[in-house]
């Protein structure tokens, strides 16, 4: 195929594209989801919308967030229907267009640490997730969150048919993976949002009747039709087997190292949550369910440390629990040593420990704690999804963060180790 050629079927394929609602599976539902999953923003926060099309993103978070949005398509006419969209919308002050390739993001426009959300959906697939992983992070100010939505596997075996066509077009993981990815390219997941099946319907829909309008004599046309009626055929044929999902990012504190505890980190660990309480309780609580196989889950105990060869600093811990019947995980005890409180040494070890229940499939977490602290975190009282410890606390101090939303959440009464003594 010439240059030529190629250009011709790339406009032929924007052409069948123009003024749809939606350029990949989403909706505003989604959008709104992902946005209160990245947590507490600045009053006007900095957005930077990469692949933004037409810019239904970036319309609804510069509407609904107060956000200042730098909207970036390398193709015009989406810059200029969201121009548009904004003018009449009375956002116009709100969203700048920039023409440029979410590949090479240089000069003045895009200096590193300007953005609070660097906001990519349904399109980090241009570039590859990692590379988008690696590549954004020098974008995002301190405490900013990356926000990506990608195509993910839903099933551990996809048929030949699926995965010869999506091989075409990306490298596709399940949603596991991308998480994996994520933390091994040094961010911490604050959230996870499997589409529902509407999103799709929402992108396709509108799609599957410009298909049937389009005039098939237009340059390149016929090839852009015959390649969207083959997606649209894949996920009537194969839907089951594949998705799209959110992930929610933020990158480590650099301040911090974390890692699991090990058998050797025993007795520092024992002293750091002996200089955080008052009493011995919480480091021979710790103790206690160390021998208790039911209760301790190896690798979800994590510990930060000042540097890779630092002292401990803080350590949280994740053992095993359940409501009712069903598994969940505990967090306590959290703690930081003296000197290094209100530092983000917690914050530090909190979000690594719960990185690695995400790794290990867990799907809700359990915490009694301080209702002012633990909400960064995304926890919210416990009763909102019908949990109940079974001894008299407030509601606000037992709280609940949901890791996997694909899975129902059980209600019931909270049933800790025996260590807990509850």
């Amino acid at each position: 195929m010439t240059d030529n050629d190629h250009a011709v079927r790339t406009e032929a394929f924007f052409s069948l594209h123009h003024n749809l609602p939606r350029q990949s599976p989403g909706s505003d539902a989604t959008t709104r989801r992902l946005l209160e999953l990245t947590g507490p923003l600045p009053r006007r926060p900095r957005v930077l919308d990469l692949g933004c099309g037409p810019g239904r993103a970036a319309l609804l978070l510069a509407a609904e967030a107060g956000a200042e949005v730098t909207a970036v398509d390398l193709h015009r006419p989406f810059l200029d229907e969201l121009r548009e969209a904004a003018g009449a919308r009375g956002l116009g002050d709100r969203i700048r267009t920039v023409r440029a390739d979410m590949a090479e993001l240089s000069g003045p426009d895009f200096p590193d640490g300007s953005f609070d959300l660097v906001w990519a959906e349904g399109s980090a697939y241009n570039i590859g997730f990692d590379t988008a992983l690696r590549d954004w992070k020098r974008l995002l100010a301190p405490g900013g969150s990356l926000v990506v939505t990608e195509c993910v596997w839903t099933t551990d075996a996809p048929t030949a048919e699926a995965r010869a066509f999506w091989d075409q077009e990306t490298s596709m993981r399940p949603v596991a993976g991308n998480t994996a990815a994520a933390v091994a390219a040094g961010y911490h997941v604050l959230g996870v949002l499997v589409q529902p099946d509407s999103d799709w319907d929402e992108y396709y829909v509108p799609l599957a009747e410009r298909v049937e309008s389009a005039d098939a004599s237009a340059p390149g046309m016929q090839w852009a039709l015959a390649a969207t009626r083959e997606e649209l055929a894949m996920r009537r044929d194969h839907g089951t087997e594949y998705g799209y999902a959110g992930h929610v990012l933020r990158p480590a504190d650099p301040r911090w190292t974390t890692r699991p505890e090990t058998a050797a980190d025993a007795a520092a660990v024992h002293a750091v949550n002996a200089a955080a309480f008052p009493t011995p309780d919480e480091a021979d609580l710790v103790d206690a369910l160390r021998a208790d196989p039911a209760a301790w889950l190896p690798g979800l105990g994590r510990v930060a440390t000042d540097g890779p060869d630092g002292d401990i600093a803080a350590y949280a811990l994740l053992t095993r629990c359940r409501v009712g019947d069903a598994p969940a995980l505990a967090l306590a005890p959290v703690a930081t040593v003296p000197g290094h409180q209100r530092r983000g040494a917690g914050q530090a070890a909190v979000r690594a420990v719960l990185d690695a229940a995400r790794l290990r499939g867990e799907s809700l977490v359990l915490v009694l704690g301080h209702p002012e602290y633990y909400p960064r975190f995304g926890f919210v009282p416990a009763s909102r999804y019908g949990i109940r410890p079974g001894f008299d606390v407030p509601d606000e101090a037992m709280m609940a963060l949901v890791l996997d939303e694909s899975v129902p959440v059980r209600q019931g009464t909270i049933r800790c180790p025996a260590a807990f003594g509850v």
